[in-house]
């Protein structure tokens, strides 16, 4: 990668759902910071919707800066369903088909080379399944526009307390929970693994990483009584793991309901020990069980990456916020965190990890 990408990467930047805060928590992350100082940006979007957002963040009771419309780079997308006017707050097939055609744009750009990466705004999966989009999310759309079945979904952070910063990776993601006992096999967490270490490696350069690595029962089965994933499986499965990587300190099957204690005390600094003693990373092995910790110190400022990927991927670790679109009022920390963090990682593959 060229030295002038690696100092200023292109980042495509979708606006998500129409009828979501996706617009405007985009408009909000570009006035916070001179963001052409540190990449070039470009807007995929429709440009009478962006418009409409911007107007009504001037009526509204929100002070913060905002970048002048004229000076915003935008490849305006024509809408493929009539939307006028946007009815915030209600996603329909039409705000649906919207926040498709565009992620799906940036994809293509990516893929041809025009963008290092892509930052996505929330979308609603039910308004692309009106659309006739039948995708879990737009992840597995990413995968596919990159031809990829080798992907993963994780979540990073940095606290505002202690400046510790958080990962996390799913073993499984959107489905139900009397599912997941299934879906998790030896070949799929080792696959998520193999992602998690390379991401750590490319991404964040850390060459001998420790990372944590879920139980799925209570108590991570107690021996079998609680469930014998762990037994049958999942140690043994660990052992070899050890052995695969043995520059690398893996730690697991941990109790899910402690898991989460040391990275706790590091992210709002209630232990000075935990900053050094905390893993690097963790992996989780069902979509509640990494994520209700995640958003729980990190609500505001996650950031969801997909690992996997030829390129960069980052989104705002919220989603559509329909019931209070349109009143000023959202939260940017999260999409001003996902650029931040897309600039860093494509800089970092730019360094060769």
């Amino acid at each position: 990668m060229a030295d002038s990408v690696c100092l200023r990467p292109r980042l495509a930047v979708t606006l998500g759902d129409p009828a979501g805060i996706g617009p405007e928590v985009m408009l909000k992350a570009l006035g916070m910071r001179d963001w052409a100082a540190i990449a070039d940006i470009t807007i995929l979007g429709t440009r009478s919707l962006l418009a409409h957002t911007f107007i009504a963040l001037q009526q509204s009771a929100y002070a913060g800066p905002l970048p002048p419309l004229e000076s915003l780079s935008l490849v305006d997308i024509p809408l493929p369903l009539p939307l006028e006017p946007v009815s915030l707050g209600k996603p329909s097939a039409a705000t649906g088909a919207a926040s498709f055609v565009y992620l799906k744009t940036a994809i293509e750009g990516t893929v041809a080379g025009r963008y290092d990466g892509i930052v996505t705004g929330p979308i609603a999966k039910s308004a692309w399944k009106a659309a006739g989009h039948h995708y879990p999310g737009q992840t597995e759309l990413l995968a596919e526009g990159a031809q990829t079945d080798r992907f993963g979904m994780a979540f990073v952070a940095k606290s505002p307390h202690t400046g510790w910063s958080l990962r996390a990776l799913l073993a499984t993601t959107h489905i139900p929970l009397s599912q997941v006992p299934a879906a998790l096999t030896p070949a799929l967490l080792t696959q998520k693994l193999d992602l998690l270490i390379q991401s750590l490696n490319q991404d964040f350069g850390l060459v001998a990483p420790r990372i944590a690595i879920a139980g799925l029962n209570p108590h991570s089965g107690e021996g079998g009584q609680l469930g014998r994933e762990e037994v049958d499986w999942l140690i043994p499965w660990l052992k070899t793991q050890r052995q695969r990587y043995p520059h690398l300190q893996i730690d697991g099957p941990i109790p899910p309901d402690t898991m989460w204690v040391r990275p706790g005390q590091a992210w709002f600094g209630t232990d000075g020990r935990a900053i050094e003693t905390a893993p690097d990373a963790y992996l989780a092995l069902y979509h509640d069980q990494g994520l209700i910790p995640v958003k729980l110190m990190a609500f505001d400022r996650a950031v969801n990456t997909t690992v996997g990927l030829p390129f960069v991927r980052t989104s705002p670790d919220h989603g559509t916020a329909f019931d209070i679109a349109g009143r000023g009022i959202a939260d940017a920390s999260s999409m001003v965190a996902a650029m931040e963090l897309a600039v860093a990682v494509v800089r970092m593959r730019g360094r060769g990890g």
